[in-house]
């Protein structure tokens, strides 16, 4: 005998399938083992499987999972579970809120034309780091590397002067994995006439993805930095992976604004073994 649950694949921050950052959703009526969500997002196989149970109206509490660690933040996964909750589920309420265990409640606003805006907490910007070291795990030397630190999650943003740098970069993953933070973000200002305020991409070799196609939850470092170094509050923002994607962001206080589209790519089912505890 098994269990059977649900599973949906987004596309997250695109309009279009094969684009953005992939998720898993996996809504649940209460928490699986945490051993067994580790397991099904190892199978997943993708950047995050989100799961997520019900907490009351308009509510509902939410985890993450890479394929090797449990994160305490995931953006993509986040908008790809409200569309899933309204798009898939038929939940009509504008606003969901998902309750998490490191980053408190996460307000999540569905608007007309299909987009998902998210209010994430900013990152505090810490101190300048080590230049040298990120650029030999880069193979490109940033013009700064700077650290912005939430709860045990640390990152690296190394400024670099160009788009076509962050575009051109090959890391060696395995020195990345030596550096102390969980992951390095690579950003630039938009190249003139783009239309972009500023790019960047992310590497999380410690986390089980040597690259995040399009991260939400690094924006949260990212429009702060950029809101200080450009003097404004409102950014178009893409990340230049393979894949790509786009995100529009707002800087309110503390509050980081996130906003994008996403795309349904599959549904199926899950094949629990049942009393399966890992």
């Amino acid at each position: 005998m098994s269990e059977s649950l649900p599973i949906y694949q987004v596309d997250a921050f695109t309009d279009r399938l094969f684009a953005g950052n992939p998720a898993a959703v996996v809504p649940l009526e209460s928490w699986l083992p945490d051993a067994l969500m580790q397991t099904i997002a190892a199978e997943n196989n993708l950047a995050e499987t989100a799961f997520f149970v019900p907490a009351g109206d308009g509510r509902w509490d939410l985890r993450w999972f890479t394929p090797t660690i449990e994160v305490p933040l995931c953006g993509h996964a986040t908008l790809a579970t409200a569309f899933v909750i309204t798009e898939c589920l038929g939940e009509s309420a504008q606003t969901l809120t998902f309750g998490t265990r490191q980053a408190g409640d996460l307000p999540v606003t569905r608007n007309p034309d299909g987009i998902f805006s998210m209010r994430f907490p900013i990152r505090p910007k810490g101190p300048q780091r080590d230049v040298e070291s990120v650029a030999a795990a880069l193979g490109a030397r940033p013009r700064e590397v700077v650290e912005f630190v939430a709860q045990d999650d640390t990152s690296y943003l190394a400024v670099f002067e160009t788009a076509a740098e962050v575009e051109a970069l090959r890391p060696d993953m395995r020195a990345l994995s030596s550096l102390p933070p969980r992951n390095v973000v690579a950003t630039a200002p938009g190249a003139a006439g783009s239309g972009l305020d500023f790019v960047s991409r992310m590497f999380a070799p410690k986390a089980g993805i040597d690259e995040d196609p399009v991260t939400g939850s690094a924006h949260c470092s990212l429009v702060p930095y950029w809101a200080e170094v450009l003097g404004k509050t409102v950014f178009a923002a893409r990340q230049v992976s393979e894949r790509g994607g786009d995100l529009a962001c707002r800087l309110e206080d503390e509050i980081v604004v996130i906003s994008g589209k996403a795309v349904l790519y599959l549904t199926g089912t899950i094949r629990v073994p049942a009393g399966a505890t890992v």
